[in-house]
């Protein structure tokens, strides 16, 4: 796809279409927020964590062994879990279990993978080039405008 392609080409602003995702759109803090929320699980390491946890509850003897790491790189990671509020704990006498702290990261977590795997497999590039490459097609302004006519 051509660079041309992918820009508009147009002067007008859709002023009801930029005034009603504005009232939509979270306040400055809260978006900061969700991208930090974003770069935790955007280590490789602490995602592997998530998906261990997404299957079961582990301790960090578990987890150390499953990811073939140190006890000490598990626990410093799950600390960066633990802070951002995405793994809880649980003592079972002198073992520490850690899960997900709730649905919303398991399916947030779940909902990732599933995108991610919606690329098909081409001749080269990452699966992430991949997905791009096929999410980005021109948009017709004419089904936009049928789609969504309270705003334009």
């Amino acid at each position: 796809m051509k660079r041309e392609d992918l820009l508009c080409d147009c002067d007008v602003l859709h002023e009801r279409a930029v005034s009603f995702v504005r009232s939509k759109m979270p306040d400055e803090n809260e978006l900061i927020d969700l991208s930090d929320f974003f770069k935790i699980l955007g280590d490789s390491t602490r995602a592997k964590i998530v998906c261990a946890l997404d299957a079961s509850e582990l301790c960090v003897c578990d987890l150390a062994s499953l990811l073939n790491m140190t006890k000490s790189a598990i626990s410093h990671q799950l600390r960066a879990l633990r802070e951002a509020n995405l793994v809880k704990n649980r003592r079972a006498g002198k073992v520490v279990f850690y899960s997900l702290a709730d649905d919303h990261i398991k399916e947030i977590f779940e909902m990732g993978l599933d995108h991610i795997r919606e690329a098909e497999p081409e001749a080269e590039g990452s699966a992430v080039q991949q997905s791009v490459k096929q999410s980005v097609r021109p948009v017709s302004r004419d089904l936009v405008w049928e789609e969504r006519p309270e705003i334009w």
